[in-house]
């Protein structure tokens, strides 16, 4: 499940013109990383949400083949995550999935993080599992952290500043979703609710994670990739 859905308003006056899923950094649009990390890993079908500037989005994947895109409409209304979510379940099956943002990636890590994440995964003690990325280092951070971890690898919520960020890309099982009602509402308290039962679990990527939530954050991670010599 790739959300492509959101108003970009952080990214504004860009973003009135672009979808933020379609902003370049560095010669490739922040949708197509995505995509194209999944499609390496072996990703067979992306579920993408469309609304703000749909029709653009909706255009620039036409003709992808690796992952198939199915676009699920959410025109009419904004779900949120949580509700964009719940809107495809049928789609989903009941089996975990991925869901990824589209206003981050990661550059030169040896290994691919999606596959670090699925070879993490255990049905017996997790709900879901998130991918960090170090709060300290990582390009385009402008908060003091998300979580922390237990030496198990629990995800821990906690005062202060933390050393992780949570990268926008989990795996999680869609029974987190089959007693809400609601078709609107977000999915962060789904992830809280799962560490209060010690069964949001964290995984720490590898390679340098760059957030783009600005247009200054677009300089600042094409910067860092010219750095890197690429």
């Amino acid at each position: 499940m790739v959300f492509a859905a959101g108003l970009g308003t952080r990214m504004r006056p860009l973003t009135d013109k672009t979808p933020k899923p379609l902003v370049t950094v560095a010669g490739r649009t922040l949708i197509d990383r995505a995509l194209d990390d999944f499609a390496r890993a072996g990703v067979e079908t992306a579920i993408v949400n469309v609304h703000h500037l749909a029709d653009q989005i909706e255009t620039h994947l036409a003709d992808r083949r690796e992952p198939r895109i199915v676009i699920s409409d959410e025109r009419a209304v904004l779900l949120d995550q949580g509700g964009g979510i719940k809107k495809v379940l049928p789609l989903i099956g009941d089996d975990p999935f991925f869901i990824c943002n589209t206003d981050a990636f990661w550059f030169g890590a040896p290994q691919s993080n999606l596959l670090a994440l699925a070879q993490a995964w255990n049905a017996d003690e997790m709900d879901a599992a998130l991918l960090l990325a170090p709060t300290q280092g990582s390009v385009g951070v402008d908060w003091d952290g998300d979580f922390d971890l237990s030496h198990e690898g629990r995800i821990i919520r906690r005062a202060g500043p933390k050393p992780y960020v949570y990268s926008g890309v989990g795996l999680i099982k869609p029974q987190l979703f089959a007693q809400e009602s609601s078709d609107v509402f977000k999915l962060a308290p789904f992830f809280f609710s799962a560490a209060e039962r010690g069964r949001l679990f964290g995984v720490v990527s590898t390679g340098l994670w760059l957030h783009v939530g600005t247009v200054a954050a677009i300089a600042e991670a094409e910067k860092a990739i010219h750095a890197q010599g690429r």
